[in-house]
């Protein structure tokens, strides 16, 4: 439930900023001339191809240089490498296209033994909690997978 509040949270941010961007360009079309149903069908195709692109891109970069998107670090989340090794340019990548592209993968971590969704399995990745740091300012290790 975690991963799927963590992801939304993060569509949420990409769409308002991609919204803002599309609201600026559909003001500078409208003082330009533009034709309002040609605008309106461009930024209805732009949704459905871009959107999923721009967040397929904005977590790769996420997980490739911390390990967590700011949705994940809200709810304590952070994806590591299967085998113990950092985690790949290469493997975030292909785990934020799959999630973009589909989402209804992620449901698989439901059902799996160790709550690895489709995006993580092809990308060799995991989830795992990271606790809040202790009073005493230090920090616990992440715990073992969860979905």
């Amino acid at each position: 439930m975690s991963r799927s509040i963590a992801y939304a949270l993060d569509a949420v941010i990409v769409t308002l900023v991609y919204s803002g961007g599309v609201l600026i360009a559909m003001l500078i079309a409208a003082f330009i001339g533009s034709r309002t149903r040609e605008l309106a069908h461009a930024v209805a195709v732009s949704y459905l191809l871009i959107l999923p692109a721009l967040l397929a891109i904005y977590c790769a970069l996420f997980w490739a240089l911390a390990g967590r998107t700011p949705g994940m670090a809200v709810l304590g989340l952070r994806v590591v490498a299967s085998r113990e090794r950092p985690l790949s340019w290469l493997s975030a990548l292909i785990r934020a296209l799959v999630l973009a592209y589909f989402p209804l993968g992620a449901a698989w971590a439901l059902v799996d033994a160790r709550h690895q969704a489709i995006h993580d399995k092809l990308a060799r990745t995991l989830v795992i909690r990271v606790p809040v740091p202790t009073p005493a300012g230090s920090t616990a290790r992440g715990t073992p997978p969860f979905g």
